[in-house]
């Protein structure tokens, strides 16, 4: 079966345009990285052009791809993500956000691993579950990867998408909500993407304020407190805790050379508890760049030592094991794996 090549690099969800990297630190909107991406009330789903070529299709054919022993290197020192597992008193699937996040986990390594081989993964995950749980998340599987082609499709005939009127944004917006609930039933929408949704929502409303030329400053911030108010508790809490974390690096770079100032600091600004917990992760930070600093020099001269096969390989190890301990060296190891 063939599947489109533009299945393999999914196109970012809204979220991923304006949330994860910039939306908890932005406290004033950043126009060219605000690319909200959702259109029509009333969209028309983007089909695939045959039905051979559906994502889904590798779901529901027979699993032929063995599973590899070993985890793609990105994956390497990861863990698997839990609480996926939730069936209800009959034995049903309950939908949760930890189930797309699992989908995420595999689906991640796109490109080290082909589509199909991070489908036998997930099945090979999802194989742990009971009847009926098992047969209906392999269906929510695969109707979550012909999801993703179709918004894939669709935001691909957006073009462009910087510096958009709120009311176009807003439009794409509504678009892909409804996409998604097109593909997806409407409990799977709701638990995959209920906080992404509040989210888009709150970004559009501060891409709105920020562009109402007849506020003043001060009622600027007045309404984007507001907006800031009707988030969840938990992210209302997420972006206050990346606020306080952007101090607390800008007070670092600043009070760099004045450790007793720096603690001071941390004192008033976290507690002192905190400070002190703040403090020992800084110390571990610098011990591990000197070790890391020191092993990579040792790395590169081994690596230019003329040993090869066997021999280099038992080198490499003794020199991870001289620098680091058993559980850093998983990271080490994949660390190496992407220089």
């Amino acid at each position: 079966m063939s599947v489109p090549t533009r299945l393999l690099v999914f196109a970012p969800l809204i979220i991923a345009a304006v949330g994860a990297v910039g939306w908890l630190t932005a406290d004033s909107v950043d126009e060219k990285r605000t690319t909200v991406t959702a259109a029509a009330p009333t969209p028309v789903p983007v089909q695939p052009q045959a039905d051979t070529e559906a994502p889904s299709q590798l779901v529901r054919a027979p699993d032929n791809h063995p599973v590899p022993e070993h985890p793609p290197a990105s994956l390497v020192g990861t863990s698997v993500p839990t609480g996926w597992a939730q069936l209800d008193s009959t034995g049903a699937l309950i939908p949760t956000p930890a189930l797309r996040q699992l989908f995420e986990y595999y689906l991640s390594a796109l490109g080290e691993e082909s589509l199909p081989q991070l489908v036998a993964r997930i099945r090979q995950t999802l194989a742990t579950l009971p009847e009926p749980a098992q047969t209906q998340a392999l269906a929510t599987l695969g109707a979550y990867l012909d999801y993703k082609l179709a918004v894939s499709d669709l935001e691909a005939g957006y073009g462009v998408t910087e510096a958009l009127e709120p009311e176009e944004l807003q439009r794409r917006m509504a678009e892909i909500q409804a996409l998604r609930r097109t593909w997806l039933d409407s409990a799977t929408a709701e638990a995959f993407f209920a906080e992404d949704e509040v989210i888009d929502r709150f970004q559009l409303e501060k891409l709105r304020i920020a562009r109402a030329d007849d506020l003043t400053e001060t009622e600027r911030q007045q309404a984007l407190d507001r907006a800031e108010s009707a988030l969840p508790e938990p992210l209302r809490q997420a972006r206050q805790d990346t606020r306080r974390f952007a101090e607390y690096e800008r007070a670092r770079q600043d009070l760099a050379n004045d450790p007793q100032a720096l603690n001071a600091w941390r004192q008033q600004a976290f507690g002192a508890e905190a400070a002190q917990r703040l403090d020992a992760l800084a110390q571990e930070q610098e011990d591990w760049d000197r070790r890391w600093q020191a092993y990579s020099r040792e790395r590169q001269a081994l690596l230019g030592g003329g040993l090869v096969g066997p021999e280099l390989a038992a080198a490499m190890a003794s020199l991870r094991s001289r620098h680091f301990d058993e559980r850093e060296q998983v990271r080490v190891q994949a660390l190496d794996s992407i220089r």
